[in-house]
């Protein structure tokens, strides 16, 4: 009874205050305003043209058929022409496209559906390629239905996407290298603003000993402040990571279909699951600041230290290559790994729920800490 006591002082104090409740609500509207601006400054902002493809084919597939219905869904219209045409083989076809008289080539191996439909086959593996030019806005528009498709026709095959244009593949991985760092800046924002003065403004307004003599365990005290904050935080979090979906198509210069068929239904509840996680953990740690401070001017100070550490933790992946599987042990950092994960198409789920697990401990250790500290009078009273 006394947690709940405790927990509902803090929601109260929340929802009294207007201005805590759009911190909440800001960091998704400026996530979704900044990436909508840097991918339509990027790609050009062409998703919305209609255009007319003409692409070469190479081989036969069902896909074909496929890539037709989802650029007709799309509202293109597309013509398909078979090689070996009429004065075009493949490598005129590719001349083409890099000039940008022809939208694409699709190159299909002998035999390739029923190679794929054979699972027992001990041949060589049946391979898929897509040469499209991306500085060319309808070739990069065909290139993004197209590999949706291709990617969902089947995984028992090698697809091999060839760009003359390498700008637009160095965007995207800028961006994925990049993009969490904000999420977790914006969190860190978002959780700093309700949880600075948690327990440094209580003792400038001396409310803190009040509590303090009372027969409330230090750890249901330390609940008291972590648990509400973070669900408070959480509000901040869905803001950020609604922010990421909606401007995600346009930040990464795909349509909507390529986007979902690129990040998976699993993708985007792992997204947000790694989200959630790292926002008890910020609100442990700027909590733990705050106990350990006297005022909140030097809560301030300490929590300008540990959201650099916070920023340099996220950031460092997109600089350095080759990190290994330990780093789902560091907290924040194996977040941010495994959200680039999601982002790039190299998910692995495993450490998507390994990273959630371990940020929910390190929060659970910061409880105890904020206890500890609780109980320590030369924290609490300077004596």
């Amino acid at each position: 009874m006394k947690l709940l006591a405790l927990m509902k002082k803090e929601f109260r104090r929340f929802f009294g205050d207007p201005k805590l409740l759009i911190t909440m609500i800001l960091p998704g509207l400026l996530i979704y305003l900044i990436y909508t601006v840097m991918g339509s400054a990027i790609f050009g902002g062409d998703e919305q043209a209609k255009y007319s493809f003409k692409v070469y084919v190479s081989g036969e597939s069902q896909a074909v058929q496929l890539i037709d219905a989802a650029v007709q869904k799309s509202g293109h219209e597309a013509e398909y022409v078979y090689l070996p045409a009429e004065g075009v083989d493949e490598e005129t076809a590719r001349r083409e496209v890099k000039a940008g008289e022809a939208t694409a080539l699709l190159v299909f191996s002998e035999g390739f559906d029923g190679a794929i439909a054979d699972t027992d086959a001990s041949d060589a593996m049946p391979s898929a390629l897509l040469c499209y030019h991306s500085e060319d806005a309808a070739s990069s528009a065909f290139a993004s239905l197209a590999g949706a498709v291709l990617d969902a026709y089947g995984r028992s095959f090698v697809f091999t996407m060839q760009n003359s244009a390498e700008a637009a593949d160095i965007a995207q991985t800028m961006v994925a290298g990049i993009l969490p760092m904000l999420i977790v800046v914006f969190v860190f924002s978002a959780c700093m603003s309700v949880t600075l003065e948690s327990v440094a403004g209580e003792k400038e307004r001396g409310t803190l000993s009040t509590i303090l003599v009372t027969s409330a365990r230090r750890t249901d005290i330390a609940l008291g402040k972590v648990l509400p904050l973070s669900c408070v935080s959480l509000m901040g979090a869905a803001s950020s990571f609604l922010g990421v979906v909606l401007s995600l198509p346009t930040l990464m210069g795909i349509s909507v279909d390529a986007a979902v068929a690129g990040v998976s239904a699993l993708g985007y509840v792992l997204l947000f699951l790694l989200i959630v996680s790292v926002v008890p953990l910020i609100v442990g740690a700027i909590a733990a600041v705050s106990t350990l401070s006297r005022t909140v001017k030097e809560a301030s100070g300490y929590t300008s230290v540990l959201m650099i550490l916070m920023m340099v933790l996220s950031i460092v992946t997109a600089f350095v290559s080759g990190i290994g599987d330990w780093v789902v042990a560091v907290p924040v950092l194996n977040a941010v790994v495994a959200m680039q994960g999601i982002l790039t198409g190299a998910m692995q789920v495993w450490m998507c729920l390994v990273a959630v697990a371990v940020n929910l401990v390190y929060t659970a250790l910061l409880v105890l800490l904020i206890a500890r500290l609780l109980s320590s009078e030369r924290v609490m009273f300077g004596k």
